[in-house]
């Protein structure tokens, strides 16, 4: 966003013909990293593009999460990704930040399935992985590994390095047959929310 309210929001990006394209999310209740990859054929990926969204930290809890699914709901009608790749809840969190996080998954989830996406998860261990070979790999690798596969000019953050790893993960997965994780897309149900408010999200980006 340029500002509260507004977006500074390039020409749409079509999908490569023939393509998937795949809406990767790091969720969180500050930060949501994002990355978008299209998948001309099984177990191929082109970038697209990664960032994050960001919102103000004092704000309350439901009026970030407000934001962020306005957020998420433009990079949606931005990009037009099939599906939706999220990260599973991390069993490390103290239960409050896991309810927090939890909160902010659902809205998330909610968002992508209101706009007939498909919805996949993805445990941590397993996104590490499957871009880097080890499930316990340090967030440093990730973004190394994300770059390298995605040929990078300069290392992403690590929300967004996250949010490619995931698409990345679910890129291959998908070659082994559908997640045990996947949410249907809801039949008929390809509209969007309407009535809300512009989100106040800053959104840093990177495209090739």
């Amino acid at each position: 966003m340029a500002g509260p309210g507004k977006r500074a929001t390039p020409a749409a990006t079509p999908a490569s013909p023939g393509s998937g394209r795949v809406l990767g999310i790091d969720p969180g209740t500050r930060v949501v990293g994002y990355a978008i990859i299209d998948v001309p054929a099984p177990g191929r990926f082109d970038y697209v593009e990664c960032g994050v969204l960001k919102v103000e930290a004092k704000d309350e809890l439901h009026v970030r999460l407000l934001e962020l699914t306005v957020g998420v709901r433009e990079l949606i009608g931005e990009f037009a990704p099939a599906s939706l790749a999220i990260e599973r809840a991390f069993t490390g969190l103290n239960s409050a930040s896991a309810l927090k996080l939890a909160e902010a998954r659902g809205a998330l989830k909610l968002v992508a399935l209101e706009h007939g996406l498909a919805v996949s998860e993805y445990a941590p261990a397993m996104v590490k992985r499957a871009v880097v070979g080890r499930g316990r790999a340090t967030k440093a690798e990730v973004q190394a590994r994300v770059r390298l596969l995605c040929r990078l000019g300069k290392l992403p953050r690590s929300d967004a390095a996250d949010a490619l790893a995931i698409a990345i993960c679910h890129v291959q997965a998908s070659k082994l047959g559908p997640s045990p994780s996947k949410s249907p897309i809801p039949s008929g149900r390809r509209g969007k929310l309407r009535g809300l408010p512009a989100g106040r999200v800053a959104k840093d980006k990177t495209r090739t």
